[in-house]
């Protein structure tokens, strides 16, 4: 049996920059992705702890220590700079292995920095 478990979460990362006239995405900076084993095109949902708005759209990378967190697109209107936000993505596995599987979680300091 195959189930849906929690492979990634970047815990509470603050919105540096809503951007309406993208094509879409969010844009995480590279080391917070690496951090949290996210790699760039991934299927990510983000959850709103503002608003309470959920979406669901893909991940962009930006640059590398910059602590850039954007929504970009149509998602911009999810979320305003200075909301804080939480990342997650998923992963299907076998049953058996999920009960051993540690996801990679990942809890921001101030302006987005490990």
């Amino acid at each position: 049996m195959q189930i849906e478990i929690l492979k990634s979460k970047i815990h509470r990362i603050v919105i540096t920059e809503a951007n309406l006239n993208y094509v879409g995405s969010i844009t995480i900076d590279l080391d917070l992705m690496d951090a949290a084993n996210l790699i760039e095109n991934e299927k990510v949902q983000v959850v709103n702890v503002n608003n309470g708005n959920r979406l669901e759209t893909y991940v962009i990378k930006g640059g590398r220590g910059t602590g850039v967190c954007c929504l970009n697109g149509p998602a911009a209107r999810q979320g305003a700079e200075g909301d804080i936000i939480i990342i997650l993505s998923y992963a299907t596995m076998d049953f058996e292995k999920a009960k051993s599987f540690k996801p990679s979680i990942i809890f921001p300091k101030e302006g987005n920095k490990l």
